[in-house]
């Protein structure tokens, strides 16, 4: 077997290496609105930055799918929801990489919700590609410092009844003009019926329908 198929890619030593020098990232910053400590995006960067430097590491993340909806607080004003499903490639200098997939969340009343959403992901990512070693067994939920306060009277996916079901009246009406059926959706979203659809799944949908052409009179 010649030397060059007997090489290992060099980015499995890499990241070994970067586990080996990474210290311990604590919770350093305060979430205002809820009172608890949590560790920040900075301070996981600033921990792993020369590590990766030193073991020739860099990332190139890729939005592979992202959602969005408007929420309402218990005080009446409109925040942004944004979900986030992110691949991060992590590359050493020979080309080989390790793809870490992730989901982020994020709210934000103004134009931020996004990039909460990705600086979550980038977080989770790194702690569980590198295994980073944390303070406290348990850590606090992922949230940002000044995470809006969600409406607690409104249903999980924040939308009443009426406004679910005009969703699915619209929904229901693309179906008709494209062709498709609800079965098919049922069986897309891998739901037990059409009242178990989130607003999530149905605005999702009504988006795929909106770019169909009209069903073909025969």
């Amino acid at each position: 077997m010649s030397e060059e198929k007997m090489r290992e890619p060099m980015i499995y030593a890499a990241i070994c290496g970067v586990m080996e020098d990474i210290k311990a990232v604590g919770k350093d910053a305060l979430n205002k609105t809820q009172g608890f400590k949590y560790r920040s995006i900075d301070a996981v960067m600033n921990a792993l930055n020369p590590a990766m430097i030193k073991h020739k590491i860099f990332c190139a993340p890729e939005v592979i799918e992202q959602i969005r909806e408007e929420r309402t607080t218990g005080k009446g004003s409109t925040l942004i929801y944004s979900v986030c499903k992110i691949k991060y490639r992590f590359f050493t200098v020979d080309g080989s990489y390790v793809d870490a997939v992730v989901v982020g969340e994020g709210m934000d009343s103004g134009d931020k919700a996004t990039n909460k959403a990705m600086s979550v992901a980038f977080k989770y990512a790194c702690f569980q590609t590198f295994c980073i070693p944390t303070e406290n067994l348990i850590d606090d939920p992922d949230v940002d410092a000044d995470t809006p306060e969600p409406n607690r009277k409104n249903s999980s996916n924040n939308q009443s009844k009426k406004d679910l079901d005009n969703l699915r009246n619209e929904l229901s009406n693309e179906l008709v003009r494209t062709g498709y059926t609800w079965s098919s959706v049922i069986k897309t979203y891998k739901v037990d019926g059409a009242e178990h659809l989130t607003s999530l799944q149905l605005k999702d949908c009504l988006k795929k329908m909106k770019n169909l052409k009209d069903k073909a009179v025969s």
